[in-house]
């Protein structure tokens, strides 16, 4: 299939972008691409590629942006019930700390996705990942968490796998069950930290390739943060993750900074996620290293706070700059990167060229696929969208409607 006629074919070519690099989408005007199966085979110039490819089934872009599918590397798309009564009382003055005692916070979600029945659990994460998909991102990282048990756990991450394989949406899995302390060890949260350790993270390990033999393992996350995970916890869980095999990540610094982003340097952390609060010297640190700083700008926005990751910072410093929704029931319940984007441009101080590129080669840089998505290059995989504005710098300028036609999946096309 050629799709030629792009007003402007964004093809973020030559890898992951660093630093003040941030923001070169080798734009081809008039420009097409040739899909061979899953895949790319060429990118240029329409006319040039229309005359070397005559006997190629057509699609018109007809004068439209033409970029790589958006990835978003931050989620937690998996959960049951909702929040909506939190986010009520928190408009009303209620704190956090008001909240949780009235049975709120992570843990309510935890109950009712505990509770839930796994039909239940996966028609409601089934419609939150087909807004996703038709919004543009055609691959998502998904965070479990809301189990904190091991039974539980393993169900979530079956629903995946199975939401997966029957959906063109494409999921790169994490395993977060240091998403809190779990709620029968609230008094001893040590005992948990070694449950994590000595039995979920060994239980997985055997269980992942029974399960998920076509994946590699997933992701090993953890929430660094007071009233969650020390920073001494989250070393133990993150050094047993990483000599267990697994690639680790971590949330660090979004209220508190405790060293999360220190750490994730230290330790190889594919990524570091939020960075709101993280000093100077830890951005210099981050920003030596290949772990990637993922922002997530739709979270204070959700919070209505005026603090969010100082991007200019880690850009002056030659860090690596993904942005992410952090869909969860919380405080960011968005499913759209076209939002994240937007808010990108306006709070982060980024241009739309660098958002739209630390929502695609950049993130998936932050899920360690930055050789395969992110980009329009030949041999990469064919994950596009045709949107429906004739500039790219729409993407930012414009927000609270779908600017996505078409979304092109492994070379399948999605009418939007």
């Amino acid at each position: 299939m050629l799709i030629h006629s792009a007003s402007q074919l964004l093809t973020l070519s030559g890898g992951p972008q660093r630093g003040n690099d941030l923001g070169r989408l080798g734009v081809i005007q008039d420009g097409a691409v040739l899909i061979h199966g899953e895949k790319i085979a060429a990118v240029g110039r329409s006319d040039e590629l229309l005359a070397n490819y005559p006997d190629e089934p057509e699609q018109d872009a007809e004068g439209k942006v033409v970029l790589p599918g958006f990835v978003d590397p931050h989620t937690h798309a998996i959960w049951a019930g909702d929040r909506a009564l939190e986010f009520e009382m928190r408009l009303q003055g209620k704190s956090y700390l008001d909240i949780l005692a009235a049975g709120g916070g992570i843990l309510s979600t935890v109950r009712a996705t505990r509770s839930s029945s796994l039909e239940r659990l996966m028609s409601e994460t089934r419609a939150r990942l087909a807004s996703i998909f038709n919004h543009g991102t055609t691959t998502v990282e998904v965070k479990t968490g809301y189990g904190l048990s091991m039974a539980t756990e393993l169900r979530m991450l079956q629903a995946l796998l199975t939401l997966e394989r029957e959906m063109p949406l494409e999921l790169a899995i994490t395993f977060l069950g240091a998403h809190a302390i779990a709620p029968e060890y609230h008094d001893r949260p040590d005992d948990y930290v070694d449950l994590i350790c000595n039995t979920m993270l060994p239980v997985l390990k055997d269980w992942w390739p029974h399960h998920a033999s076509e994946h590699a393992l997933p992701f090993v996350d953890v929430f660094c943060e007071r009233g969650a995970f020390n920073l001494e916890q989250s070393r133990l869980i993150l050094e047993t993750a990483r000599a267990l095999g697994f690639p680790i990540k971590i949330h660090a610094d979004e209220f508190d900074s405790l060293g999360g982003a220190r750490l994730a340097a230290e330790l190889g952390a594919v990524s570091a996620d939020h960075l709101i609060v993280t000093p100077d010297e830890d951005i210099d640190l981050l920003a030596s290293s290949q772990t990637v700083a993922v922002s997530l700008p739709c979270t204070p926005f959700g919070l209505a706070e005026m603090r969010y990751t100082p991007a200019r910072a880690i850009l002056e410093a030659g860090g690596l700059l993904a942005i992410a929704t952090d869909l969860n029931p919380g405080t960011a319940w968005c499913e759209n990167m076209q939002f994240a984007i937007a808010l990108a441009c306006r709070y982060l101080g980024l241009t739309p060229a660098q958002a739209i590129a630390a929502a695609t080669i950049n993130a998936a840089a932050a899920i360690g696929r930055a050789d395969q998505i992110g980009s329009l290059e030949p041999g990469k995989q064919a994950d596009l969208l045709i949107l429906s504005v004739p500039d790219y710098r729409h993407l930012g300028y414009r927000f609270g409607t779908n600017l996505v036609k078409t979304v092109i999946k492994k070379g399948y096309l999605y009418s939007v």
